[in-house]
């Protein structure tokens, strides 16, 4: 009978993950992975099956980490406030990496990893869906007004996420600021 593993897998999934977050899939190899994890060859491919398989898991992870951070803004706050909450909590400074993993799997990926990049577009589907059900109950509490759509709402605003997270990477940008401003275009939308 096999022996169980003597590792916390959620922790190890979760130090990959910031790994991969930092250098990406191409940028982390098999060593750089054994040597965060501090796991042999047999008992990762054990544990993972492969690279591949474990950055998947990771992606999975950080898209629920971003969900349930996103779910305990709206259960806290009133809908429009969550979505500025959101926003303002990606100005925070200690993250391993300040881009979004899914995006940046997204651009890395494309062509190359076609899978892991189609994972990454359909976790910020998920993700945009979230949004556009945050801003339709919004307008339904009457925070913003009816005339917009909540749909085409979500797809900005998770583009503005993007690029208020692509910009944090930049030494010179204070992306507090930056999140406060956009915060302020969403009371915009009274």
């Amino acid at each position: 009978m096999p022996r169980p593993p003597s590792f916390d897998r959620e922790e190890i999934i979760a130090r990959a993950r910031d790994l991969f977050w930092r250098q990406g899939w191409a940028g982390t190899s098999m060593k750089d992975l054994e040597r965060e994890l501090g796991l042999k060859p047999g008992s990762f491919y054990a544990a993972f099956g492969s690279k591949d398989a474990l950055f998947a898991l990771t992606l999975e992870r950080y898209a629920e980490a971003g969900e349930a951070a996103l779910a305990a803004h709206a259960a806290a706050l009133s809908p429009l406030e969550a979505l500025k909450a959101h926003l303002r909590s990606f100005a925070r400074p200690d993250r391993p990496a300040r881009a979004c993993m899914l995006v940046k799997t997204l651009l890395e990926g494309a062509g190359r990893e076609a899978a892991l990049a189609a994972k990454a577009d359909a976790l910020l589907d998920r993700m945009e869906a979230r949004f556009a059900t945050l801003f339709a109950e919004a307008q339904a509490a009457g925070e913003i007004a009816a005339h917009h759509d909540p749909a085409r709402l979500a797809r900005r605003y998770q583009a503005d996420i993007t690029g208020l997270r692509a910009s944090a990477e930049r030494s010179r940008v204070d992306a507090a600021e930056l999140a406060e401003e956009m915060a302020a275009d969403l009371d915009a939308l009274r």
